[in-house]
């Protein structure tokens, strides 16, 4: 079982919407705050990142950089150059059309895409504590971004059927490569953390083991036998690794998987509770509350709201209005 795989397969993106962007000259765009991440990737040319609080940086052709909800950021020529806004509704209507938004003083030399999605709110995991801050790979130490990022562009060209859910997988692609790099990036020795998780093989095997069958009555006993390893070692590893011990977070998936279910499914509490491997829907309540702040029938009925809420102010708008 891949566990990051899991973990994008339950919460990845999510109603991606991508904009492709040509520019040339001096030119400058200053992005607002966005439900959700922010992905910019360079196709041509080049670019400068301006973060608040933070050195401009230069970016060129085949790099990525991911950017968490909330942050304040602007793309430009150069950096000091004036960055201004996009109007929103122009530039909804050539992304609908596949073509590209054009600014600048000249003739357009660089091609960014950006996109915009959504990670199910419903799912915690240290999975994701990873994409928590800006992150950025560099198409010189990743030679495989670039076909990537010819195949979103080329989606977004031609939008029709399926178009949300190829820039989806397309994403969710991006994703692992970028979590990849920081991993790579922080091969020595971790703090409690799952980039920690990952570079244990003891805390690795139970992890994909938790994974691959949560529904399972594990226990750190039962778990470290799994593995073949002693049972005192797995309870020294684990939490030294990730900051809990293996019941703990085998608790907090289940209760991501019946959080979805809760949500997206009418089954019965009874039904949610077995699925997730407890024997009793009393059991299964009293952790769900414990954990999740509210009972398990009052929380369908929040998250359905939420979710709605969310389908309502996601635009698909990456620009801010003039």
């Amino acid at each position: 079982m891949d566990v990051l795989a899991d973990v994008l397969r339950v919460s990845g993106a999510r109603g991606s919407l991508g904009t492709r962007t040509a520019a040339g000259g001096r030119w400058g765009l200053w992005l607002d705050d966005f439900p959700g991440p922010a992905l910019h990737a360079i196709a041509n040319g080049n670019a400068w990142l301006a973060i608040s609080g933070r050195a401009p940086t230069q970016l060129r052709a085949g790099d990525v950089v991911l950017l968490p909800p909330g942050t304040r950021h602007g793309l430009s020529s150069a950096p000091g150059v004036h960055m201004g806004t996009c109007d929103a509704a122009a530039a909804k209507v050539v992304r609908d059309r596949g073509d590209r938004v054009v600014f600048g003083t000249s003739p357009p030399e660089t091609e960014l895409i950006t996109v915009h999605y959504e990670q199910d709110p419903e799912v915690r995991s240290p999975v994701l504590e990873v994409l928590g801050e800006p992150v950025s790979v560099s198409a010189r130490c990743n030679s495989s971004l670039a076909g990537v990022i010819s195949l979103l562009a080329h989606e977004l060209s031609r939008p029709g059927i399926g178009t949300v859910a190829a820039v989806n997988s397309l994403t969710d692609l991006l994703l692992v490569q970028l979590i990849r790099s920081r991993l790579d990036a922080r091969s020595g020795p971790h703090g409690a953390s799952w980039l920690g998780a990952t570079a244990d093989p003891v805390v690795r095997d139970a992890l994909e083991a938790i994974h691959a069958a949560p529904e399972k009555p594990w226990t750190t006993t039962s778990l470290a036998h799994h593995i073949a390893v002693s049972r005192a070692t797995l309870a020294r590893r684990f939490p030294h690794a990730l900051g809990q011990p293996p019941g703990e977070y085998l608790a907090q998936w289940r209760m991501n998987l019946a959080a979805l279910r809760l949500r997206d499914t009418d089954e019965p509490v009874e039904i949610v509770a077995k699925a997730v491997g407890y024997s009793s829907s009393h059991a299964f309540s009293r952790a769900f509350k414990r954990l999740r702040g509210s009972a398990p029938g009052e929380y369908r009925i929040a998250a359905r709201l939420r979710c709605d809420s969310s389908r309502d102010g996601f635009t698909g708008s990456p620009f801010r209005t003039l």
